[in-house]
Formats: structure tokens, sequence, C-alpha cells
């Protein structure tokens, strides 16, 4: 056997490289010099699918409970054709990945799990601290005139935010949706953005959501909800091959146009929190604002969805939380006018089904980001309570009116017993108390801002109206 040098081997040295081949530190492909984030998502039935990005060309090495398997390659580093966007042609350029994305299933079991030097967090059967956030990127969009001054950590804190949630040792996180901003180039005279990387590429996700939510990446396996900024037309490409936890298919990469109509929508599916709670996860991001005819193709997909969000919530001695980006029963503040209710074209859906209920039977909670603050809404009617956590890092939204109209329901035959509100930079975290949970909402240094208890599909805070930064 011959070596790098060109000097024969002896056998003592031949042995000793070949014991150690499947060790992971010695592994080429592993090393941390290739491997550049590893990561973990949380897929459908709670099973756990571990992710790397790796600027090496073969797949690193992952050790589960001491066993070495290689990982296998789940999208190739490319720069797909220019596709349309939201953008027009002259201010949307291809989309760029130089690194390999590579996954590897994970037994929901298993008691730890490295590539390379890093540790990888995996979810633990009964999750006591779940860390709830959306809406975080920095908003560079020409078509509003928006450039948010993302070299500023104060103007874009998601940085702080996700160390201030990490510090909070969650066992998993939940996003709900829109992680990307960066659609558009920062104008040369703007100094808040100067420099920042554009489009919908690899770079992008790297500043909007990789490097600055590091700390939460490595703290706990994530629940990761689609928004509408992951649509096709946006930054669906990169949403297909970091984040969404069903195999990667030609017809699923947000490549080609062609196969947006199945791409813009994916089916929803339950991950469980323990044995008395789950999640059901819902793909809002194609929905538009408008209410929908009921043979408009896109109602009959919603149509069929939510007959399997019925399904999925009928489970016996089950909680069921529900979570999709977009607003039902939320609100979204307007300057100078009354606050819009919920989304009309999932409204339009529901109320198909449900009549004036909305929701199946079994869901207790809905959870959403999409408005850029925070909402937590009980009901004196039979409906569901509902948190919105969009205040993650992007834009603020005015606030809410306060004390708040009444008689202003968020959809027909609603009718709101007490909200609490206010818009300013944090997250939530939900925690365990018993046989149920609470709810607490922070600002982005960690101050409590609220907590509310869920019992009976109400929710009981500590302080109505509100919030204060």
């Amino acid at each position: 056997m011959i070596g790098s040098n060109g000097r024969t081997l002896g056998a003592v040295a031949v042995a000793s490289l070949l014991a150690g081949c499947s060790a992971t530190h010695i592994d080429e492909a592993t090393k941390d010099d290739y491997v550049k984030y590893a990561w973990v998502v949380m897929g459908d039935g709670g099973k756990p699918v571990a992710r790397a990005a790796t600027t090496y060309g073969t797949c690193p090495v992952i050790t589960v409970d001491g066993g070495d398997t290689r990982m296998t390659l789940r999208a190739a580093a490319g720069t797909p054709a220019q596709r349309t966007t939201a953008s027009a042609a002259a201010d949307s350029k291809p989309s760029a990945f130089p690194l390999n994305v590579c996954e590897a299933a994970v037994a929901a079991d298993a008691k730890e799990a490295h590539v390379g030097s890093r540790a990888l967090p995996l979810p633990k059967a009964a999750p006591q601290r779940i860390v709830i956030l959306a809406d975080t990127g920095c908003r560079l969009k020409k078509a509003d005139n928006a450039w948010q001054s993302c070299n500023d950590a104060d103007a874009w804190p998601l940085a702080q935010i996700a160390a201030t949630a990490a510090k909070l040792r969650p066992d998993l996180v939940m996003h709900i949706g829109d992680y990307h901003y960066r659609e558009n180039a920062c104008p040369s005279d703007i100094a808040g953005c100067k420099d920042s990387p554009w489009g919908y590429g690899w770079d992008t996700w790297e500043a909007d959501l990789f490097k600055p939510a590091a700390p939460l990446l490595a703290a706990a396996p994530w629940i990761v909800v689609r928004g509408n900024h992951e649509e096709c037309a946006r930054a669906g490409q990169g949403w297909f091959r970091l984040l969404d936890t069903q195999a990667y298919s030609a017809k699923r990469t947000c490549d080609d146009p062609a196969n947006d109509a199945a791409a813009n929508y994916t089916a929803p599916y339950a991950v469980p929190l323990g044995s008395d709670t789950q999640v059901i996860v819902f793909d809002s991001a194609k929905a538009g604002k408008a209410a929908l005819a009921t043979n408009d193709p896109q109602f009959l997909t919603y149509q069929d969805e939510f007959r399997t969000v019925a399904q999925l919530a009928g489970k016996a001695k089950t909680t069921s939380l529900f979570v999709n980006h977009h607003p039902i029963l939320g609100y979204a503040p307007i300057a100078g006018g009354a606050p819009a209710g919920g989304n009309a074209a999932l409204l339009s859906v529901m109320q198909q089904l449900n009549a004036t209920a909305y929701y199946p039977a079994g869901v207790s909670l809905a959870i959403h980001g999409h408005v850029h603050d925070f909402q937590a809404i009980s009901f004196a009617s039979n409906h569901p309570a509902t948190f919105v956590s969009g205040n993650g890092g992007d834009n603020l939204d005015v606030a809410l009116p306060d004390p708040f109209p009444a008689n202003l329901p968020p959809a027909p035959g609603v009718t709101v017993d007490r909200i609490t509100h206010g818009n300013t930079f944090g997250f939530m975290l939900m925690e365990r108390a018993g046989s149920g949970w609470t709810y607490k909402a922070y600002t982005k240094t960690g101050t409590l801002m609220a907590t509310c208890a869920l019992a009976n599909n109400r929710l009981n805070c500590d302080k109505a109206g509100f919030l204060a930064g």
C-alpha cells in the first residue's frame, strides 16, 4: 500500500489505518472544515431527520449511539436555471447552492448523535420546553421599498433572540414559517443593509437563518412550518433542499415552475409531544388573501388537506395543536384603521367543511406567524384559542389598538373573550405544567411579558391588553 508521500506503509501502519477507517474523527468527508452546518428536523410521526450542509463531494458520517453510518445525499450542490420569481426579472438571479445537503434518519429513541465534532440535538419522548418563533429573516424587498438594517443587531435581532431562547434549554423548537426575506439587492446608498447577500440561494439562507440561529439549531430539533416566503416563486428552492421533511424529488424542488402546482402544497402531518399532545403541521405557503370559489383548484387542494387535519385531530385522548403560517382566527393590524380578520382563503375552505366552527373537533389551540406581532386570543364562542408569534426578527407591524375594539370578530360567528398583544421583538416558550401546558411570551432579551394557561380551549393570561416592550 502506498502512502500519500509515495512511500510504502508498513504492515502495522496499514492495520492501524484500516482499523480506524470507520471512525468519524479521521473520515475526510466528516471533517469540520467541510461540514458547515448540521441540524435536526422532525418529520411525520415525530421521526427525527439529521441534515448536514457540506462542501465536500461525499456525505459525512453520522455516529448514532456509537454506530457509524454514511449520510445520504439529499440535494447535490448546483445552480438551477433561473426561474420566474416574485420579483421582476431584472431584480432576480439564479439560486446558487454550492453545498451538498446530506441527511440520515435517526431512531426516535437514540441517545446521542454526532457529525464530526458536532453533537446533534435529539428529541425527547416527552418534551418539556418548546421555543416558538416565526418571521425571523431580514426584509430586503424592492417592491415595498423595504430595506431593513440587517447589519444592526437591534433592528434585526434574530441572533439575539436565538441566543436568548437557546439559554432556556428547549427540548424542541417550532418555527412557524418565513425564514427568508432577503429577496432583492440592497441599494448602494443604504448603509443598514450594505453588502448583504440577496436572492434565494445558499448565501441568503445562511445569512437569514443558519448563521444567526446557530445556537438554537444546536440546542434542539426543529419542527419546521412553511411560510409564504418559502413558496416556489420565492425561497422554495432552499426550503426543499434544507428544511422540508419529505423526500426530495424533481417535482418537489421548486426548480421548474411547471411543478409549482404540486410543490406549493404539502400534506398535513402530526408530530407527537409525548403521549397526550400532538402538533398538526399545515402548509399554507400559497394561501392568498381572498376567499376561494368552491371549484378553484386551490380550494379543492386545501379541502382535502383539512380533511386530513380532521382525521389527525380525531386521535383519542390527545390534545391537538394546529400550526400554520397564516392566522385563521387572528388579526392583522392596519395603521389608522380597524384590524383585519383571519385569512379569507383558508376560512372559505374551513367554513365549507365545518360551518362557523371552522376547525374540526379535537383542535384545542392554533399557533401562527405571518403577522409581525404577538397575540394571545381566547374566545367566548367555541373556537380554539389562538397565538400569533410573528415577532421573531422581520420588521414589526404597527400595534393593535388598545383597548381592542369590541364586537370585531376575526371571522363570522366568532366571539372574542380577551386578547393580549404586543409588537415587540421576541418569541414564545411552551412549557409543560402537570397534565397541561403554559405559554410564555418573552422579549428578545428574555424579559417575560405574559404567561398564559390553556384549559378547555380557553386561554387565561396574566395580562390583557397591550404588552409594553
